[in-house]
């Protein structure tokens, strides 16, 4: 079993580390959307990742489009603020794909209007502009493995 996380043009290599580090302990493949904010061989980036970096499975594309393409047929659920329901109110199944945005944009509007019944937000405090990017990709992906039983994992 295996869920997909898709990262459209981070920026921040920290985030980016601690996500890849999610994807090693959880089986789960990292997709990352070119152009990225820093570079992969980025100190920051791989101190982020320990020593998890041989258990990644990482796939770069050139664009978000590329990864629609090279994915035809499989699920896409995207995050933002913006969206009406919330990621635990849908059910998810292997191969799904979690796209998330950018830290400083998040993703583009036409995107999140092209799908909206597909596009899920965490709940949070009107306090706060948003959470974390490596903490959103932990809290969604640890939900779908939830629903699915943790396979694969003790």
């Amino acid at each position: 079993m295996t869920f997909h996380i898709v990262l459209v043009e981070p920026e921040i290599p920290a985030n980016t580390g601690n996500i890849a580090r999610t994807c090693a302990a959880t089986g789960a493949h990292l997709h990352l959307v070119r152009p990225l904010g820093f570079r992969t061989d980025d100190r920051t980036l791989k101190r982020a990742g320990l020593d998890y970096w041989f258990a990644v499975h990482i796939t770069y594309y050139d664009s978000f489009q590329e990864v629609l393409d090279r994915h035809a047929g499989a699920t896409f659920y995207y995050t933002s603020t913006k969206a009406v329901r919330r990621y635990c109110d849908f059910s998810f199944k292997d191969g799904d794909f979690f796209v998330f945005g950018k830290e400083t944009k998040g993703l583009p509007e036409e995107l999140l209007r092209a799908n909206p019944d597909t596009c899920m937000r965490i709940p949070m405090t009107d306090d706060v502009r948003s959470l974390n990017l490596s903490n959103s990709a932990a809290i969604v992906l640890y939900e779908a493995l939830r629903q699915t039983g943790f396979p694969g994992m003790r």
